[in-house]
């Protein structure tokens, strides 16, 4: 794997276990898609890092359970605010 990726993928993992942002948050502050983050953290850290993956994973596993209560909050601010 090209040396930039490993390091690009590193950066992120180590950022989300630092800060527990979301994936959509990472993209954004390391200015690249979404959908990068996700293939960085679901496939290529785990043949990087195996301890840092099962951080993120965890962090990850979290975000799962916890975004159908998020949307609901945002949805609710979205329409007080009209």
């Amino acid at each position: 794997m090209n040396k930039y990726i490993t390091n690009r993928v590193l950066s992120e993992a180590k950022y989300l276990v630092e800060t527990k942002k979301t994936i959509r948050e990472i993209a954004i502050h390391f200015k690249v898609s979404k959908s990068t983050v996700h293939k960085d953290m679901q496939e290529k850290l785990k043949n990087i890092s195996k301890p840092l993956y099962d951080s993120v994973r965890i962090i990850l596993d979290e975000h799962l359970e916890n975004r159908h209560i998020k949307g609901g909050e945002t949805t609710k601010q979205k329409y007080q605010n009209k």
